[in-house]
């Protein structure tokens, strides 16, 4: 089923990361609810807020994480549209456009989480249904959110502060050549992952034809890690499926941004093709091999963080909130000392212990100090 070959050293590695996942699922099966819940948490902020950036967003995990509580509050479909206003009022005007694509990265990444099994088999709807809640928020794409293409499109690295951009691979034509090859990988796709023994190669070669195509005008790129997601959540392999909510994917891929494009064009040559069997998948196949196994190592840091934070004293969490109020904000002493009314010398212990956590960081010596939340 697979388009390519899993030679002997692909094996191995193979192996070596599901008996990793396996292990990381006997490790976490049987922890407390609440402790999962905020494993689950930490990693899909840091999914939604690296996807986004690796587009060129330019909003903090930290900032995501204050939008996302924002948002949650009330639970409703709407609450970006009623508290949009809060939200760009509180960060930069400089964000909008990052606002709109972390909301709708958010609420294309919920439905993936809550209803990946409900999913299966895969169809093309649903797929335009997950694009058209990626780009819900941003009304210039109400014209072509959740539609196949209809112009040319090519997949391209662009440099956030250069403006510079640079062509990775030329994708399938818009029209029938795309509806085509879209209706095809679907199809391949619910087949592979039932037959196929190794689920993550399937999910690779999923994603890789799928940005391939490029079928979509705009947002191909986090719809495509959103896809891989989504994938591991649909695995046969229960170790992988329950793993899947608690994995950093898109944190490791934003690490190494530039071997991910760099890997897309080994394996495409640079042009999309209607015979997958002329694509070298493999090396995509190799590159995510070493970013989940990041991600199933992440695990442990937001095992950790969860532990630090409960054992946090009542002061110092009540010094974190201040912080979580004003994510985009580097505060100095005098700052959180009227914000809390606590004693000057209770806030610095304070700050030196969510320093020693990581929850928070420094800049600046002497008068000039100033602090800023870590997500």
């Amino acid at each position: 089923m697979l388009s390519f070959a899993i030679n002997t050293d692909l094996t191995k590695r193979l192996k070596t990361l599901q008996s990793a996942i396996a292990e990381k699922f006997s490790e976490i099966k049987d922890l407390p609810e609440e402790e999962l819940a905020t494993i689950h948490r930490y990693a899909r902020i840091s999914m939604i807020g690296a996807s986004t950036r690796i587009e060129n967003a330019i909003l903090t995990d930290s900032e995501i994480s204050w939008l996302d509580e924002i948002l949650s509050a009330d639970g409703k479909t709407t609450s970006f549209q009623d508290k949009r206003h809060i939200i760009e009022d509180k960060l930069s005007k400089d964000r909008e456009r990052s606002i709109e694509e972390v909301a709708g990265c958010r609420a294309m990444l919920a439905l993936i989480y809550e209803q990946a099994k409900q999913m299966a088999p895969l169809t093309e709807s649903q797929i335009r249904g997950l694009h058209a809640e990626l780009l819900r928020h941003y009304k210039k794409a109400s014209h072509y959110s959740g539609k196949y293409k209809k112009s040319p499109n090519s997949v391209v690295e662009r440099d956030h502060k250069t403006g510079a951009q640079r062509d990775i691979f030329k994708t399938a034509d818009p029209g029938p050549i795309t509806e085509a090859a879209m209706s095809n990988l679907v199809q391949w796709y619910n087949k592979a992952l039932q037959d196929e023994p190794w689920s993550i190669s399937v999910a690779c070669e999923f994603v890789f034809r799928f940005l391939a195509i490029h079928p979509f005008q705009d947002g191909n790129g986090r719809l495509g890690r959103g896809l891989f997601l989504l994938s591991l959540l649909q695995c046969p392999d229960p170790h992988i499926s329950f793993v899947a909510p608690y994995l950093t994917i898109d944190r490791q891929i934003e690490k190494h941004k530039e071997d991910y494009y760099h890997v897309l064009n080994r394996c495409s040559d640079g042009k999309f093709k209607a015979d997958s069997k002329k694509y070298h998948i493999e090396h995509f196949l190799n590159f995510m091999i070493k970013v989940l196994g990041e991600a199933v190592t992440d695990i442990d840091f937001y095992r950790k963080r969860f532990r630090a934070f409960n054992e946090l004293s009542e002061k110092a969490a009540q010094v974190l909130a201040c912080f979580k109020e004003e994510p985009e904000t580097k505060l100095q002493l005098k700052d959180i000392v009227e914000a809390t009314g606590f004693p000057q010398r209770t806030v610095a212990n304070a700050l030196t212990t969510l320093l020693r956590d990581g929850f928070i960081q420094r800049y600046g010596k002497g008068s000039a100090v100033r602090y800023q939340i870590v997500f």
